[in-house]
């Protein structure tokens, strides 16, 4: 697996990894609100996002990071292939350029604080609510450096 720099032709994919990640791990999103989202993310975070993406010897795109300065504001992997490492691999490319990264990690998203306290990440905070005030809470994390 190889992590390179996402292309236009590129987000149809990492959209459809996003929408198959969501579905399995955001169930507690009422459909109102699955569907605001996913045109937020369809229509102007991701064409307009500098991807990073992890693929396969094929150049199959597998997962897709998004970094805001030490921020990670998106770190999703196509659930065909959880638990093999893909994860681990776009998060370690965000520490090396962000040692002290920070995340938002949904509070009912059974999958995401395992996944960053079990990396070394930190809580740091808590919000009731997501940024556009929806009540879905979300754990603050910061990684304390290499």
């Amino acid at each position: 697996m190889q992590i390179r720099n996402g292309r236009p032709e590129d987000v149809p994919r990492a959209l459809e990894i996003w929408r198959a990640a969501v579905d399995a791990t955001h169930g507690f999103l009422t459909p109102a609100d699955r569907a605001e989202i996913d045109a937020m993310v369809a229509q102007d975070f991701l064409p307009n996002a500098e991807l990073r993406l992890a693929v396969d010897d094929a150049d199959r795109v597998q997962g897709f990071l998004v970094m805001d300065g030490e921020m990670i504001d998106a770190l999703f992997v196509d659930p065909a292939v959880h638990g093999r490492g893909v994860g681990t691999a776009l998060l370690n490319y965000a520490l090396k350029l962000a040692p002290n990264a920070i995340v938002d990690a949904s509070e009912q998203a059974t999958n995401a604080l395992p996944f960053y306290e079990a990396r070394g990440f930190v809580r740091t905070g808590r919000s009731e609510t997501d940024p556009q005030g929806r009540p879905y809470p979300l754990v603050h994390l910061r990684h304390p450096g290499r």
